[in-house]
């Protein structure tokens, strides 16, 4: 009798075994403590741009090449591409509120070159980049600016006061500041579309290169806010190409 009680005490003390090891398999996992780890939050970085953003495809622009580096870092961030072709600052207004909703941490202004390319006066590309900004700060998203150039076809007194709108916003909400989106790919034709003025595969990976440095820090650490120098560092750039460039992203 003891024989088979001892043997039905073990065979009971394996099957215990056996379902706990079975049932437990799909409980979360706790620490020490006792308390549940939550699952990381996944947010959003917002590109509010134009056919800059969307070219030449979707799958191809520079925010897919951000994702892709997001990736790379597995990083808790995606990126939702709301570029519009031909869009403008005034339409990037327009359209902002309904981007800023759920989980959205990071936003990037990068609007401009259809505002220089229809002479849209300053007083109203400065205003409506300010505004933009600010309906995200309010709402506690980053933003992050992005500088654009236009050509001299309306004289260089235009050019020259658009070429300072930006580091003067930037400067004004203290925002990180891209000092030239365009930044080894205008004018570089092996970067560019037929059309000479679109980013291909490659200048779409070369203008992701040039966000990263400034996007980074948005997504790995607390706020960041644009210094003197960064956006000092926009003073003189693009003048060259505003100079021989005298066709302009839509």
């Amino acid at each position: 009798m003891k024989s088979i009680s001892r043997h039905l005490h073990v065979c009971c003390s394996l099957a215990a075994a056996a379902l706990a090891i079975a049932c437990g398999a799909g409980v979360t996992p706790v620490d020490p403590t006792g308390v549940t780890n939550p699952p990381a939050v996944v947010r959003r970085v917002v590109v509010l741009g134009d056919s800059l953003a969307v070219h030449p495809s979707l799958e191809e622009s520079f925010p897919a090449m951000l994702q892709r580096r997001i990736d790379r870092r597995a990083l808790p961030w995606t990126v939702l591409n709301a570029g519009v072709a031909g869009d403008t600052t005034d339409g990037g207004l327009r359209r902002v509120e309904e981007h800023l909703h759920g989980e959205v941490g990071v936003l990037v202004v990068a609007l401009g070159a259809n505002d220089g390319l229809r002479r849209v006066s300053i007083s109203t590309i400065e205003s409506n980049l300010a505004d933009i900004i600010e309906r995200a700060q309010v709402r506690g998203v980053r933003v992050l600016l992005c500088g654009m150039e236009t050509p001299p076809t309306y004289g260089w007194a235009y050019t020259v006061a658009f070429h300072h709108v930006f580091p003067r916003v930037a400067n004004e909400y203290a925002t990180p500041l891209v000092p030239f989106l365009l930044t080894g790919v205008a004018l570089v034709p092996e970067m560019n579309g037929p059309d000479g003025i679109h980013p291909n595969a490659a200048g779409a990976q070369r203008i992701a290169d040039t966000i990263w440095p400034y996007l980074e820090p948005l997504l790995t650490g607390p706020s960041v806010s644009g210094t003197a120098a960064g956006i000092a560092s926009c003073a003189g750039v693009g003048f060259a190409f505003c100079s021989r460039y005298e066709k302009y992203p839509t």
